[in-house]
């Protein structure tokens, strides 16, 4: 098993000063490069505090100036708020910058807040459409020239100037949860971010089986490498276990607001609704957390992760942006280090 790290920039109150949060962010992804970590994951966001990540490959760039073996992930590009040529430009030149380190993460986005204003009058829950549509464009825009007359975008012929260092391009990976993702992942070559939220491993067991309904109906297509996202804390004794689910429950709160669009946002940073009046309040039970999510010490975690190895996940993202605190952050990432990675195989 592999295991990714996915990290943002982020600021729950105005108190915390921006120069301490980027250097935090890119100490974490300098262990992580130094620790065995496979992937690190930029996020995209607009507008938001809690995930300041306006561009990924800037961010990605960044990384890539301080690490040297890590592979660096656009976790995802928000194919509606991009042009293709746009897309296909900008990963090609941090493939080059980083030496051919890129990980090509696209998706349809999540919060209905952000497309509303970056996207005006488009559901979420359509946004999987362009993304679909963006996916080959971008790859014909990487192998040479191209015209596009779709849906959403339409241009003469152009190409990707510079042109991506792995070839034919970088490997691709979508992030998936409904049936329809899955199929078009397996039949487009696409690797598989899946992210259960805070549910029980029956949900992970679900989506491997979507995954395997869309490989019984795309004969011949190739598995791909299919990835589970949790929020991952590892402490050193059980009793800080309330610290984590603490932390976890007051973003939750915010991240609520946000997927459903049912709160205020002041200045960036989105108030947190109360869990308890929400219809799935029932995921956010504190015991609940704590046994879902990959909260434990070293052992606890690595049972945990047992149970996600033998499931069939090939690789496992460490998500690290949780609201916890900057030095409880640390001391997480150092534990699963020296204490958890050590313990499985990730060389596959």
């Amino acid at each position: 098993m592999k295991f990714h790290l996915a990290i943002n920039m982020e600021r729950l109150s105005p108190e915390v000063d921006m120069p301490t949060v980027e250097r935090h962010t890119l100490d974490m992804v300098k262990m992580a490069d130094e620790g065995g970590f496979y992937i690190v994951w930029a996020a995209e966001h607009h507008a938001l505090e809690m995930t300041i990540a306006p561009n990924p490959f800037q961010i990605l760039t960044w990384w890539a100036a301080h690490t040297s073996r890590i592979r660096l992930g656009t976790g995802v590009v928000v194919a509606p708020y991009w042009h293709p040529i746009n897309v296909a430009g900008e990963a090609a030149l941090l493939d080059i910058y980083s030496d051919g380190r890129l990980e090509f993460g696209i998706g349809s986005g999540a919060y209905q807040r952000e497309f509303d204003r970056m996207h005006p009058n488009l559901k979420q829950s359509e946004g999987y459409r362009y993304m679909q549509e963006m996916l080959p464009a971008v790859k014909a825009l990487w192998a040479g020239d191209y015209a596009h007359d779709g849906e959403f975008w339409s241009f003469p012929t152009a190409t990707s100037v510079p042109k991506p260092l792995q070839q034919p391009h970088p490997p691709v990976w979508v992030a998936a949860r409904a049936p329809v993702t899955y199929d078009y992942a397996v039949k487009h070559g696409c690797n598989i971010m899946s992210w259960p939220l805070t549910r029980p491993m029956t949900e992970v067991e679900t989506y491997l089986q979507r995954l395997e309904t869309a490989l019984e109906e795309n004969p011949g297509k190739s598995r791909p490498i299919f990835s589970a996202m949790r929020h991952t804390c590892v402490y050193d004794s059980a009793d800080q276990w309330t610290v984590p689910v603490e932390a976890a429950i007051r973003q939750l709160g915010q991240f609520e607001n946000l997927f459903k669009n049912r709160g205020g946002v002041d200045n960036g940073f989105p108030a947190a609704i109360d869990l308890a009046s929400v219809a799935n309040r029932n995921e956010y039970d504190r015991q609940m957390l704590h046994d879902n999510l990959l909260f434990g010490t070293p052992d606890g975690v690595i049972q945990k992760l047992n149970q996600y190895r033998d499931l069939g996940v090939d690789h496992f993202i460490y998500y690290a942006s949780l609201g916890l605190g900057l030095k409880e952050q640390k001391r997480s990432l150092e534990l699963f280090i020296e204490k958890v990675i050590p313990e499985f195989d990730h060389t596959d």
